[in-house]
């Protein structure tokens, strides 16, 4: 069974109401940057784009970004796309590793009803 928690039940209706207003078929920063004014009406705090750093045999290796991090726990990757690539999975996966974090959502703005684009990772 999928562990649901309050603050993912909130990530994932804020997610709702600006997919209710967008709809599909817009560009993921469009997305991004509409769930974070919904989060902000929310009073959920949140910070965009936070670099994630790679550790390869005892070297920093920069570049990876998560789109948003919920209230220092909870990773959000959106997408945009009719159809997700297998690689996105894999792509939370890596964040979470990372960051040793525990929770996740891979949201895709590009289903046509939203709820069916929703992805929970628990780790």
């Amino acid at each position: 069974m999928e562990d649901r928690d309050p603050l993912t039940e909130k990530i994932i209706g804020a997610a709702i109401e600006v997919h209710r207003h967008l709809g599909p078929g817009l560009l993921e920063s469009i997305y991004e940057e509409a769930l974070a004014v919904e989060m902000g009406l929310r009073g959920i705090a949140f910070r965009r784009q936070v670099e994630v750093d790679v550790i390869y045999k005892g070297h920093v290796i920069k570049g990876q970004r998560i789109d948003l991090l919920i209230e220092g726990q909870v990773i959000v990757e959106l997408k945009a796309v009719a159809r997700l690539p297998e690689i996105a999975t894999a792509q939370v996966l890596s964040y979470l590793k990372a960051t040793r974090l525990k929770r996740a959502l891979l949201i895709n703005f590009g289903r046509s009803r939203l709820v069916d684009g929703v992805k929970r990772f628990v780790m």
